[in-house]
């Protein structure tokens, strides 16, 4: 009887720590993006994302994506969470996945949405996965390399514990930057006056993911393999997620709002 609790607490003790492996930014990260989408649709396109989830949230479905392309029902999407681009290669130089990316995710789920002959179950599982894959597209490891997989095989320790620089980014980093609700991340972020808010929802999907690969170059200099990253490594990349997180968010609410309200838009 023993043996079995203190089993059964080891696995409950240890789940926090593998669970961010197999998604990004982990589910904190990803209700982050969503409710900070939520606060910057117009009236119009809250009512349509509204009327398409059947009055649940994007924060609701934000991390559906992650279990759903495990299912074979949705297998086709497991490369789409993802653009990896190997050291020296240029954005706009990098082989295509032909069985797609992040960032045709991205484009491919916005024009379903747009367009008048999608049924309304397209549409909705379109917005699921759009509210999914922006936010992968900001975390920095989403745009990692193909050789190692997106830095899941660049092994290294965190305060000794053995990971590796994909999972750390996933939920390790953030989670150790901050311990807040996803509400708190969101009322402590968005806080940027509307000029700094429309410079960062402007651009197209291929600049934010250009973006994103260019701080990704930066994580792996700063991280060679055996690091042991700890306090000095939170305080450094601290304010990189907190951007990461915000731009995901208003780029989610700018994409959301050109498709439902653009007369709104055309406004601005």
């Amino acid at each position: 009887m023993k043996k079995t609790i203190i089993i059964a607490f080891a696995a409950a003790f240890m789940l926090p720590w593998a669970a961010p492996e197999a998604s990004a930014w982990g589910q904190k990260g990803h209700d982050v993006t969503a409710y900070i989408a939520e606060k910057h649709l117009t009236p119009v396109a809250a009512d349509s994302v509204s009327a398409l989830l059947d009055g649940r949230s994007l924060v609701y479905w934000a991390n559906w994506l992650d279990n759903a392309s495990h299912t074979p029902d949705y297998a086709y999407t497991k490369t789409w969470h993802y653009k990896n681009i190997d050291e020296g290669v240029a954005y706009e130089d990098a082989p295509l996945n032909e069985k797609g990316d992040v960032v045709r995710a991205t484009i491919e789920m916005a024009e379903i949405l747009r367009d008048s002959v999608s049924t309304r179950s397209q549409k909705v599982l379109a917005l699921k996965i759009l509210t999914h894959v922006v936010g992968d597209m900001h975390q920095p490891m989403h745009m990692g390399h193909l050789s190692d997989r997106g830095g899941n095989e660049v092994k290294l320790k965190y305060f000794g514990r053995e990971t590796n620089l994909h999972s750390i980014w996933d939920g390790s980093l953030p989670e150790s930057a901050h311990k807040w609700s996803y509400s708190e991340w969101q009322q402590q972020l968005d806080r940027l006056k509307p000029e700094a808010e429309a410079q960062i929802m402007g651009g197209t999907p291929d600049d934010w993911a250009k973006e994103t690969y260019e701080i990704t170059a930066r994580v792996y200099n700063y991280f060679p393999k055996g690091s042991n990253a700890s306090y000095n490594h939170i305080a450094y990349w601290t304010p990189v997620i907190e951007q990461q997180l915000l731009r995901g968010g208003l780029r989610l609410a700018a994409l959301l709002n050109s498709i439902f309200d653009p007369a709104e838009q055309d406004k601005e």
